[in-house]
């Protein structure tokens, strides 16, 4: 087992970060294998390696909200980086990240509007 990492560009509030937060935790859970856990998780303004901003990054996702949510405010969303670290596989890591990517915007649902607007990394 390693540590891995999960990626998340997100336009969320505190509320919205806690949401993606428990989607990554109930997938690791749902694996329900015992090497496979969380050891910490970061939300960042700042790009990991890069010197960049999260809001140069991710900047995209404040437009998508803009369009999918029209004169709505969007409050205290900003753009962040979410990185979560796993022990697991690499297979775990792929299954758990398709999981989460899953969950972030159902495509069953109509009209196709996120949650929380977001890109995997």
């Amino acid at each position: 087992m390693r540590t891995r990492i999960l990626t998340f560009g997100l336009y969320a509030d505190e509320q919205g970060l806690a949401w993606v937060q428990g989607l990554v935790e109930e997938a690791v859970r749902s694996r329900n294998a015992r090497n496979t856990r969380i050891t910490g998780a970061t939300v960042a303004d700042s790009l990991s390696g890069s010197g960049g901003t999260a809001a140069d990054a991710y900047e995209d996702l404040a437009l998508q909200w803009a369009v999918e949510h029209p004169g709505q405010s969007s409050g205290e969303r900003r753009p962040v980086e979410l990185r979560v670290r796993l022990v697991c596989s690499r297979r775990a890591h792929r299954v758990i990240r398709r999981a989460v990517i899953s969950a972030l915007c159902p495509e069953d649902t109509a009209p196709h509007v996120c949650r929380v607007p977001w890109t995997a990394c």
